[in-house]
């Protein structure tokens, strides 16, 4: 109701909760494990439950608001892969999906691809977010 007023940061949250729903939308269902770790991460940063699942009800009609610093580029495709990850199953779709965000977050089409199976291989050996970022800025020019 009161979107106009939203801060910036608000806005950034919703948009990344919204590409984490499209993310999980990809393979034609919203897995209950996926929509829990969609709520975890908006209660992670303040929103409610009912915030997240009404924004996920509606994110075919919004467009996303992408982020504008190397730091939250990489902490959403992060965010997008472990989603990805977080029903045990990889569907091909997911993964051209977080591909093709990796391209649309800003990082050169060269290297989405194995960024995303970077931060895939990661996240299943049990590293941390830090340590998988430390990683991949080696091969990553933003």
């Amino acid at each position: 109701m009161f979107g106009f007023f939203e801060s910036e940061e608000t806005k950034r949250l919703k948009s990344h909760i919204s590409n984490l729903g499209a993310l999980a939308k990809v393979d034609g269902h919203l897995d209950p494990t996926e929509m829990k770790f969609i709520i975890a991460i908006g209660q992670k940063h303040g929103m409610k439950p009912d915030e997240v699942r009404e924004l996920l009800s509606s994110i075919d009609t919004k467009a996303p608001q992408l982020p504008t610093n190397d730091s939250e580029r990489f902490d959403q495709i992060y965010d997008l892969v472990e989603m990805m990850l977080a029903d045990g199953i990889v569907d091909e779709s997911e993964m051209d999906f977080c591909i093709n965000m990796a391209a649309k977050l800003g990082f050169k089409k060269s290297i989405v691809g194995v960024l995303v199976r970077k931060i895939s291989m990661g996240v299943k050996d049990g590293l941390s977010r830090d340590n998988i970022k430390r990683d991949t800025q080696a091969f990553l020019d933003y």
